[in-house]
């Protein structure tokens, strides 16, 4: 583990006013590097923007300070920052003449509401690049990623008493929150990671959180919480080697772990919200794996979104730690460790996604499994908890009182008519979602008519009653074979209960 000491936050107000004075921030990065080298730094590939970073500028000073970990000159940094008090508390230091050097990565964010944030971390530890995201230091605390970004867009924001980041690494989920909850509990495993996310919010300008140390649910063990998000160390590895990514457990043991022991930490009404890893076993269906995961009263929306064979996963996070640069003979042996694993588990593809959790204490809990690897539109936090909204309509609701609604098209759903040209009738109709999951269902005549007319006035069943007799069919019979496709437009957010 790394054993250099980390800055001291106490003065990072100032700081932080002088990084935003040379607005050090998301935009003003952008606007500097152009949308190619800032989606590039984003990778972790650092060229094109010490390319664009040649002139000296304030902005381009703290760019290659904070960012690129190139020394700039002392005078450059003075005119910058609070130099005395950078140097004091650690933030920089000097390089044997060759000027000042950074001593962690700090790194701008935009919040959700524009707020102008920023994650620190561990020196040169994006995500991406030639080089891997971990190296071989096994307490390495990394900035912000795309999993991370994730987790932080599908989370739900309502506001809440109390929230729990489990494995908080450099504080970006912890910040979210602090935007929403009354009070913010991080922990992790690694004590580094619990003084960078200490950083992270003091230079961001936000409320503190309570910060502990320890495994899993052992920091908060007896209490409970309206939130719980977690970005865990998932990876499924022949061993522990790094700290941000290998669990310790066998498979994917960990993931399980933490989902069935949510369900008791979590207060009525309570979300729990996960990025996870699941192994798909031969003679073993994933979804019956991950179902299998849910805590007893919690309802749950299992989302995979991407699915990788044996081969693919281990040479991803084989380049993640750096072990490609390692000589053929040693990346040679690591890779077959990997495919033992996987052999010896029976395991042969391995499964990506999301797992979100609503403690209801419901005696039939509803639990949706589903693959969804098409594009999505962060974010979805709102999505997320209409989907559990929905849940509960629908668990209320039999088809009597179903047929006795009122529904409303969702915002944003177009129809599509699919067929061949010219051809006087379609094959099928589409009805497709512009906004959040952005699905698509295939309906019949009657969905397309039903859900087209959906304006909140009328009865579900009034609705069909005047499509039978404009069909010609007995409204009696029509009554009792909708119910279901109705209940699947309401379930994927196609329609809407209308607020009456």
């Amino acid at each position: 583990m790394s054993t250099t000491s980390l800055p001291v936050p106490d003065r990072s107000p100032r700081l932080r006013a002088a990084l935003l004075a040379a607005e050090f921030t998301a935009d003003g990065l952008l606007d500097l590097l152009g949308a190619p080298a800032y989606a590039a730094l984003a990778r972790g590939e650092t060229v094109p923007a010490l390319r664009a970073t040649r002139g000296g500028t304030p902005l381009e000073t703290l760019v290659r300070l904070f960012l690129l970990q190139r020394p700039v000159p002392e005078g450059r940094a003075a005119a910058v920052l609070p130099l005395d008090e950078a140097l004091a508390d650690g933030w920089v230091v000097r390089d044997d003449g060759a000027g000042l050097r950074a001593t962690v990565d700090v790194r701008p964010y935009g919040g959700p509401e524009g707020e102008d944030w920023f994650i620190v971390s561990d020196l040169g530890r994006s995500v991406g690049g030639a080089g891997g995201a971990g190296g071989h230091d096994a307490g390495v605390v990394l900035g912000v990623g795309g999993a991370s970004t994730t987790l932080a867009g599908i989370t739900v924001r309502t506001p809440v008493g109390s929230a729990l980041d489990l494995g908080t690494g450099s504080g970006i989920q912890a910040l979210h929150a602090t935007r929403h909850a009354t009070r913010v509990t991080a922990t992790d495993l690694n004590p580094r990671a619990l003084g960078f996310t200490r950083l992270t919010l003091a230079l961001s300008g936000a409320p503190a959180a309570e910060l502990r140390e320890g495994s899993l649910f052992e920091p908060v063990e007896g209490e409970s919480y309206d939130l719980i998000v977690s970005n865990p160390p998932f990876v499924i590895s022949p061993g522990a080697r790094l700290t941000y990514r290998d669990g310790g457990m066998g498979g994917d043991d960990l993931c399980r772990t933490l989902v069935q022991q949510a369900g008791d930490r979590l207060n009525e009404g309570g979300f729990a919200q996960f990025l996870a890893n699941w192994q798909h076993v031969e003679g073993e269906e994933w979804q019956e794996r991950v179902r299998s995961w849910v805590p007893r009263g919690c309802d749950a929306w299992i989302v995979q979104r991407e699915v990788q064979d044996v081969a693919q996963y281990a040479e991803l996070w084989l380049r993640d730690s750096g072990d490609h640069r390692d000589g053929q003979g040693a990346y040679e042996a690591r890779y077959a460790a990997w495919l033992d694993e996987f052999e010896a588990r029976r395991t042969r593809a391995v499964g990506f996604g999301w797992i979100t959790l609503r403690k209801t204490g419901a005696e039939q809990p509803s639990i949706v499994v589903e693959e969804w690897p098409h594009a999505v539109e962060q974010p979805l936090g709102e999505t997320v908890r209409a989907h559990f909204d929905r849940q509960d309509f629908l668990r209320a609701h039999d088809d009597a009182a179903l047929l006795g609604g009122h529904f409303v098209l969702a915002p944003e759903v177009v129809q599509e008519q699919v067929g061949l040209p010219g051809a006087e009738d379609p094959e099928h109709v589409l009805l497709r979602q512009n906004r959040g999951m952005r699905r698509a269902t295939k309906v019949d005549t009657v969905g397309a008519g039903f859900a087209g007319v959906c304006d909140g006035e009328l009865s579900a069943g009034r609705i069909l009653d005047a499509i039978a007799q404009l069909m010609g069919e007995d409204p009696v019979v029509l009554r009792d074979r909708t119910p279901q496709a109705i209940r699947t437009l309401v379930e994927e957010g196609f329609l809407e209960p209308a607020r009456r």
